[in-house]
Order: C-alpha cells, then sequence, then structure tokens
C-alpha cells in the first residue's frame, strides 16, 4: 500500500532561516545535466541545468556555463558564496575556477573534511558519490523519522538514511535512459525513443512496447528494491524521489511518498549553512 503523501513540497522545511541576506550559487555537476540554482536562506528563487558534454573544450564550457551562472542577474560581489557537488572529476576543478573568477567568493567543494552533519557508515566513505552525500543531507531535514532517496538520475540510486542522520548505504542500477539506450544500441530493429509514461502497459507499436517496458519496469523496479531495503531496516522510512522523472514514476509506484525535484540544491544549501556555522 502506498504510504500516505506528507505534504506537498515546499520551499523551505520546517525551522529554516528566512531567506534573506545575499544568496548563494548552487551547483550540482551530474554525468548527465548540471543544474545550478541560486537561493536565500534554503529559498531556491530560480534554477536551470545544462548537459555534461564530456568532449566540450575547456573554454566551450566555460562560456556555456558563464551564462548559466548569470541566470538570477547576480552581479559578481553579489552573493554570500557557492556550493558545489561533482560526480565529474575532470569537471570538478573547472567548476570551481569558474565561480571564483566570476564571483570571487569563497567556494565549497562537497567532498572529505567538509561538514554535512551526518555519518556515513560505509565500509569506505570516500567512495560514496557528492550527490548521494548532498540528498541525504537534504532529506534529514525534510524526512528527520528517516528516509530512502530514491534518484532518478543517469543511474537509479535508492539510498538509505537513518533517523540518527546516518547515511546508511543503498542500491545502484542503471538509469532509465542508459536502459533506453541499451536497447537501441545492442538490437539491430529497435529505435531510439523518448522516454515518457506511455497510454498503457500494452503497446500497440513498437515505441510504445519500448516506452512500456523502460516506463512501468522502472516503475517495478523502484516499488521492488524500496520493498526489500524496507524489510533490512530497523525503522520505516519515508520514500522520497528526486530526479528529471521523479513525478511521472510516483504517479504510477506504491511505494514513493513524496517527490523533491531540488532535493540535491536544498542538500547544498544546508551544507553551506552547517559549515559557516563552524567557521
Amino acid at each position: 500500500m502506498k504510504p500516505r503523501d506528507r505534504g506537498p513540497r515546499a520551499a523551505r522545511a520546517a525551522g529554516d532561516p528566512p531567506g534573506d541576506g545575499p544568496p548563494l550559487r548552487l551547483v550540482d555537476v551530474g554525468n548527465t545535466n548540471i543544474c545550478v540554482g541560486l537561493c536565500r536562506g534554503r529559498e531556491l528563487s530560480c534554477s536551470g541545468r545544462l548537459r555534461t558534454l564530456p568532449d566540450e573544450t575547456r573554454d566551450e564550457f566555460a562560456i556555456s556555463l558563464g551564462q548559466l551562472l548569470s541566470m538570477g542577474a547576480v552581479e559578481p560581489g553579489g552573493i554570500a558564496g557557492a556550493v558545489v557537488a561533482s560526480v565529474v572529476p575532470p569537471l570538478s576543478a573547472v567548476v570551481v575556477q569558474a565561480l571564483e573568477a566570476r564571483f570571487g567568493v569563497p567556494v565549497l567543494s562537497v567532498g572529505p573534511g567538509l561538514k554535512t552533519g551526518i555519518s556515513i557508515r560505509m565500509d569506505n566513505p570516500r567512495e560514496v558519490g557528492a550527490d548521494r552525500i548532498v540528498n541525504a543531507v537534504a532529506a534529514t531535514e525534510i524526512e528527520p523519522g528517516g528516509s530512502i532517496v530514491v534518484d532518478l538520475g543517469t543511474a537509479t540510486t535508492c539510498d538509505c538514511v537513518s533517523p540518527a542522520r546516518e547515511y546508511l548505504g543503498g542500491i545502484i542500477a542503471p538509469g532509465l535512459a542508459i536502459s533506453a539506450d541499451a536497447l537501441f544500441l545492442r538490437t539491430a530493429k529497435l529505435p531510439k525513443i523518448n522516454i515518457e509514461r506511455p497510454p498503457r502497459a500494452l503497446g500497440k507499436n513498437t515505441e510504445q512496447s519500448m516506452q512500456s517496458g523502460i516506463f512501468y519496469g522502472y516503475v517495478a523496479l523502484i516499488d521492488g528494491l524500496v520493498e526489500r531495503l524496507r524489510r533490512e531496516l530497523d525503522y520505516d522510512p519515508a520514500i522520497i524521489a528526486t530526479g528529471g522523472l521523479a513525478q511521472a514514476i510516483a504517479d504510477e509506484s506504491r511505494t514513493i511518498g513524496r517527490v523533491e525535484p531540488d532535493l540535491t540544491l536544498l542538500g547544498l544549501a544546508i551544507i553551506w549553512e552547517r559549515n559557516q556555522e563552524a567557521q
């Protein structure tokens, strides 16, 4: 049975500080997209995304990123700082340098030594992706009773966060786009498709049949993984979904109870706060 909806997505969690003072730049560098946000306190005022292109030159990337960073009409010196989470090592330094050059402010990069407010209960904490840590930080604030975070990105991940603010680990599976691309690349006659919810599970043509297999297959995958994780946890987790197709998947899922499209950006804002408090 699908859990009770825990309320509509809010810009701020209960007890969040008000949105005053200079804004903060938030940058999430993923394998498919780079998401950039602007917030005051924990209120996200605007956000946008840029495709991650590994074959782009450093100069081309700097120009594209510079255009995205101009979003929100913030002038150099007009922000308090910036926080970056990156899972693409070749781009990490480029993004930090672009932020420093454009705004002349301190830039925090999520990694070992940064204050997050959570404990990482993994065999090797350093191998956990920055995005998974940041999502866990946000999850502890909006669902303090414990959660499973389902992130529908390049990879599909399910991460367990305990009521004791511990990142316990989770599951990594291929993302929806990777699976669709594999069908196209490894078969002679199947076409490349857009990933979207088909009108019914019973496909009446090849494209609908592929969309049904990918879309409803991932609904079943997520529900199955969440239920298996639930059996291994000693708390009743809230199920939070994030990522581009999170709302569409959640509408069909029996386990997802909350959708937070900007979960990672919220986590970056919280990490900035915690590191300012630690100074």
